[in-house]
């Protein structure tokens, strides 16, 4: 199993604290992301958004994408999974920029989460054109291809509905060969066709590893069909170990008092409008981003590794860890969970 986690530039995941002690500054996410590749996490996902999904439009968010150019400059070893929305970004000028980003990494860093943009009042205010749902998937098809090409050839024309571009001549091309790995999410039919024809890695919602089985099921047969080599697979997950489960319990009851008049709570329905999602969502998932309280990582050490064994199981290779504060419990998880299963995996 790969450890990865969202990269907190939001100042926090949940809706119903207003402070939760990590603030949304380049000095606490800097911080974070060194600690995090000396004790044994793998990624980040560094989410993309110009408002403040979590705390309310009001609050600051750090933009992705020069904050995993900056930290590309000061980490090792981590990689960096960067969301891009493909409305938001012209293709052939991401395509540039995700490249540099991976020679400012040594290579073999730097990742790609392409997201369905679903925020209309963001996409208002920061004068991008807003589209509905399956015309987004269509627009990303186009994108996706424009930016494979760029990586891997020169002196090509594309024309199609969305974009066009002529001759175009991108140099470096990434260090990553064949190309930095694409990651992509969604529940609909339109993305899930999608992913399976354009992406390298599935990453899902938190659910329980039943649900998750069935859905690798499903993108290995669509993938099968293709006649495409084998994605990886991803789950996102809300993290709460603690010594007992009574323990873990209290702090999931704490985080879990939901409250619609949080700042975020409007945000939030804007989200549930604008996706396509399997199963409803209630306001205690609204409580954590992402449905991460489903994946069930919540109890004891002994109690989560099992959890995570069952993931495994299920033929999931990635968990992307949400928790608060951060820094804090990601050196509680990494202590009780991480370092004791590479100890023994490692041993005689």
């Amino acid at each position: 199993m790969r450890y990865g986690y969202w990269l907190p530039v939001f100042g926090g995941w949940l809706r119903n604290v207003e402070d939760e002690g990590m603030e949304a500054s380049w000095e606490y996410v800097s911080r974070l992301a060194r600690r995090s590749e000396e004790i044994g996490y793998d990624l980040t996902l560094i989410a993309e958004l110009n408002l403040n999904d979590i705390k309310g439009a009001d609050a600051p968010s750090l933009d992705a994408w020069s904050t995993a150019a900056a930290l590309a400059a000061v980490t090792r070893r981590l990689e960096l999974m960067v969301a891009v929305r493909p409305t938001f970004h012209n293709p052939a000028l991401l395509a540039k920029q995700a490249a540099n980003i991976d020679h400012i990494g040594g290579g073999g860093r730097l990742s790609l989460n392409v997201v369905s943009s679903w925020w209309a009042d963001e996409a208002k205010k920061y004068g991008v054109h807003f589209e509905q749902h399956d015309d987004r998937y269509a627009r990303t098809s186009e994108w996706l291809e424009v930016v494979d090409r760029l990586w891997r050839e020169d002196h090509f024309t594309f024309d199609g509905q969305y974009y066009r571009v002529e001759d175009a001549v991108m140099q470096p091309k990434p260090i990553t060969k064949p190309r930095p790995v694409i990651y992509a999410g969604g529940e609909s039919e339109a993305a899930k066709e999608l992913i399976a024809r354009l992406c390298d890695a599935y990453v899902m919602h938190g659910d329980e590893p039943a649900r998750v089985s069935e859905k690798i099921g499903d993108l290995k047969a669509r993938r099968e069909r293709l006649g495409l080599p084998p994605m990886r697979f991803g789950v996102a997950a809300y993290s709460i170990v603690r010594d007992t489960a009574e323990e873990a319990q209290r702090e999931l009851t704490r985080i879990t008092d939901v409250q619609q008049s949080a700042a975020g709570y409007g945000n939030y329905q804007q989200w549930l409008a604008g996706t396509q999602l399997e199963q409803r969502v209630s306001l205690e998932d609204y409580s954590v981003s992402n449905r991460g309280l489903r994946s069930g990582l919540v109890g004891t050490p002994d109690q989560v590794r099992e959890r995570i064994t069952e993931f495994e199981e299920a033929g999931v290779d990635l968990l992307l860890l949400q928790c608060s504060p951060q820094l804090e419990e990601m050196e509680r998880f990494a202590a009780a969970v991480i370092q004791p299963c590479a100890m023994s995996v490692t041993a005689p």
